[in-house]
C-alpha cells in the first residue's frame, strides 16, 4: 500500500473555505438560482493543471529554506478570506462597489493606525509601498511645493523615482556605518535650506536598518521640515519585545511622524498587493477632494476613493487584512507579535553563528530580521566571487539566499587583511521573515556550511 505523500503546501484549510462559501451564499438566497457561467469542467481542470505545472517553475517562497528576498507567505486566514471575497469581487473605490469591504478596510486601517499610536488619522490601503509612498510624497509636495525631498542613500530607490514623477527635487543623504541616515550630514544639508520633507526609513529593504527618529525629530523642531516615515518593511516591529535599545527608541517616537507607510503584504501576512498609507493630520484630505457625478451619488458617507489617488482597488485585500487582524490582533505580547519576535530572534541566532566563523565577516548586528555577511578573502573582488559561488552551491542544496552589493566601508575589512580593490562587495543576505525560521536556523546553517565547504574544496583543487 502506497504511503500518503507528506504535505508541503498547506491544504487543510480548503475545507473551511467551502463552509464559508455556503455561509456567504445564504446571504443571497432570495435571488433566483443562477446557472454557472463555466460549464466546461474538464477544460477548467485542464487549464488549472497547466497553471499548477507552470507555477512549479518558482523558488519555494513558502518554505523556510527560502531565506533570500522579502517573500513571506500569507497566513491561511488571509488567503482564504481573499479567495472568499473574490466570489463577490468588490471594488473599494466607492461604497457602491464595495459596501462591506470598504467598512472592513476602514476598520483594518484604523487598527494599523492605533498600532503606531494614532487615534485620529487619515489613511487607506493601496497596491503596495511604492503607491503608498507616492501618496505621502504627493501630499508633502502640496504642503511644501517645489522644495527638496531627502532620504538616506540606503532608502528605497522608489523615493527618487517618485520625486521625479511628482516634479520635486530629490537628494540622497549619506548613511553611517550601520546603514542608517547620518544625522550630522543631514544637519549640514538642512543648514543650506530648501528642504521641505525628510524621509526616514524604519527598516531598510537592504538590511533592515532603522533611522534614528529621536535625532531627526530634534532637527525638525529647528528646521520645520515635514517628516515622512517609510516603514513599509519594518512597521510592525514596534510590537515585539526584543528590539535593541536604539531601534526601540525610534519605534517609540513613530507617532510623531507626519505620514507613515506600512506594507501588510510584507510582515502583515497578506497577499500582494497590500500597502497602507497613514497621515497624522486628517485635514490633508482636502488635497484629494474632487467631484464625480457617477460614483458618489448613493451615499453621504466618505468613500475611500475620496482620499486615494488610486481609483479601483481590490476590496478582497481589505477583507483579507480585516480577517487576519481578527485572528491575530496587533497587540504587544499577542500571537502576531510573538511570531514577529521569532523572526528577529532567528536573525540574531544566524548572525551569532556567522560572526563566530572565521571564514566570514559581518557588517553589524541586525536591527530587525535581515542578516548580511561576506566571505573573508585576500581581496574584495575575490570575496565577491566566493559569495556568488556559495550562493549557487546553497541553491543546489535547496537553500535559497540572496546576493547584495554593499559598500566596503560597512565591513571591517582591514582587520581581516583584505585588500580593497573595489568600493563595493557582493554579500550574502538572508531575510528570516517566516514565523518558522527560528526553528530552522540550525538546519539552514548546516546546509550553508556544507555549501561553503564544497566551494572551498573546488577552489582548492583549481587554485592550490
Amino acid at each position: 500500500m502506497q504511503k500518503p505523500q507528506s504535505q508541503i503546501l498547506e491544504k487543510d484549510s480548503l475545507r473551511v473555505l467551502r463552509i464559508a462559501l455556503d455561509k456567504l451564499e445564504s446571504g443571497f438566497d432570495t435571488l433566483p438560482p443562477l446557472t454557472s457561467a463555466s460549464k466546461d469542467g474538464a477544460g477548467l481542470e485542464s487549464v488549472l493543471l497547466q497553471v499548477a505545472d507552470r507555477l512549479r517553475d518558482n523558488y519555494p517562497y513558502f518554505h523556510p529554506l527560502y531565506a533570500g528576498q522579502m517573500l513571506k507567505p500569507p497566513h491561511p486566514v488571509a488567503r482564504l478570506a481573499y479567495a472568499l471575497a473574490m466570489w463577490i469581487n468588490p471594488n473599494n473605490h466607492a461604497l457602491d462597489g464595495g459596501r462591506a469591504s470598504s467598512q472592513m478596510e476602514k476598520e483594518a486601517v484604523a487598527e494599523i493606525a492605533r498600532m503606531v499610536g494614532w487615534d485620529q488619522h487619515l489613511g487607506h490601503l493601496c497596491g503596495g509601498g511604492t503607491m503608498a509612498n507616492l501618496e505621502a510624497l504627493w501630499v508633502a509636495g502640496q504642503i511644501h511645493p517645489g522644495l527638496t525631498i531627502v532620504a538616506s542613500d540606503q532608502a528605497h530607490y522608489t523615493h527618487k523615482r517618485i520625486s521625479a514623477a511628482l516634479g520635486l527635487p530629490f537628494e540622497s543623504i549619506a548613511c553611517d556605518k550601520k546603514g542608517r541616515l547620518d544625522v550630522d550630514v543631514l544637519k549640514r544639508r538642512l543648514d543650506q535650506g530648501g528642504i521641505g520633507t525628510v524621509v526616514a526609513t524604519v527598516g531598510t529593504t537592504a538590511v533592515g536598518s532603522v533611522d534614528p527618529l529621536p535625532k531627526i525629530l530634534e532637527l525638525r523642531k529647528q528646521y520645520g521640515f515635514r517628516l515622512h516615515v517609510d516603514a513599509a518593511y519594518g512597521g510592525y516591529f514596534g510590537l515585539i519585545d526584543n528590539l535593541a535599545v536604539e531601534a526601540r527608541r525610534s519605534y517609540d517616537r513613530l507617532s510623531e511622524a507626519d505620514s507613515i507607510v506600512i506594507d501588510p503584504h510584507k510582515h502583515g501576512l497578506q497577499p500582494y498587493g497590500c500597502g497602507c498609507v497613514l497621515f497624522r493630520d486628517p485635514a490633508v484630505g482636502r488635497f484629494y477632494k474632487h467631484d464625480s457625478p457617477y460614483t458618489y451619488f448613493s451615499s453621504d458617507e466618505l468613500h475611500l476613493g475620496e482620499i486615494s489617488l488610486e481609483c479601483s482597488r481590490p476590496g478582497a485585500a481589505a477583507v483579507a487584512l480585516w480577517a487576519t487582524h481578527k485572528l491575530l490582533p496587533l497587540v504587544k505580547n499577542g500571537e502576531f507579535a510573538r511570531m514577529l519576535g521569532n523572526s528577529r530572534s532567528a536573525a540574531l541566532a544566524l548572525y551569532k553563528k556567522i560572526r563566530a566563523d572565521g571564514r566570514f565577516m559581518t557588517a553589524f548586528e541586525p536591527e530587525l530580521d535581515i542578516v548580511v555577511w561576506a566571505p573573508v578573502a585576500a581581496r574584495v573582488s575575490e570575496a565577491s566571487t566566493i559569495a556568488r559561488l556559495i550562493f549557487d552551491e546553497a541553491a543546489r542544496r535547496n537553500l535559497h539566499l540572496a546576493l547584495a552589493n554593499w559598500p566596503v566601508d560597512f565591513f571591517d575589512h582591514k582587520s581581516v587583511g583584505m585588500h580593497r580593490d573595489h568600493e563595493t562587495i557582493t554579500c550574502l543576505r538572508s531575510v528570516l521573515m517566516k514565523p518558522e525560521h527560528l526553528e530552522w536556523v540550525d538546519r539552514i546553517w548546516d546546509i550553508f556550511d556544507q555549501a561553503t565547504k564544497a566551494v572551498e574544496q573546488r577552489r582548492a583543487r583549481k587554485d592550490p
